[in-house]
């Protein structure tokens, strides 16, 4: 199924609330994947996640991240780890590419070094999608996956 056919995305608790919802804004180079990667496993510990949401979530990060840092003319990138009512952890990647386009499909090769970013998120989170961004203007890429708070 395309991610464009997905449900929006899961509405976050504490909208406002830094409690519940974890900005981050990065510019746009590829040392940002590390410092979002950091970011959002350090706020999943603080939230108590499991070892595997913590582990799941920060490489979901690191994907979108990367896809929006290589993928998009943007200088720079908002990340986003948040809780939602219905018990997820929901990630966003926003840029600020305004070309109106969808995400390219990528068929890796066996051989290929690159290419399998989205085919982690689409197995790895619950659901994902992509949006127009409300604040920036480009795309907001998503994904949720269950949280378990650990023990």
């Amino acid at each position: 199924m395309s991610p464009h056919t997905r449900p929006p995305a899961p509405q976050l608790l504490d909208g406002t609330s830094t409690r519940r919802v974890h900005w981050l804004e990065l510019p746009a180079v590829g040392t940002s994947v590390g410092a979002a990667r950091r970011s959002v496993g350090q706020r999943l510990d603080l939230w108590r996640m499991s070892d595997d949401v913590r582990a799941d979530a920060v490489l979901i990060v690191s994907e979108l991240t990367t896809n929006a840092i290589r993928h998009t003319s943007s200088e720079r990138i908002l990340c986003c780890a948040g809780l939602t009512s219905d018990g997820l952890v929901h990630i966003e990647v926003h840029d600020h590419d305004v070309a109106t386009r969808s995400l390219p499909p990528r068929c890796a090769g066996p051989d290929d070094e690159n290419g399998r970013g989205l085919l982690l998120v689409q197995e790895i989170a619950d659901k994902w999608g992509v949006e127009r961004s409300l604040l920036t203007g480009g795309n907001a890429v998503w994904a949720a996956l269950g949280a378990e708070p650990s023990a």
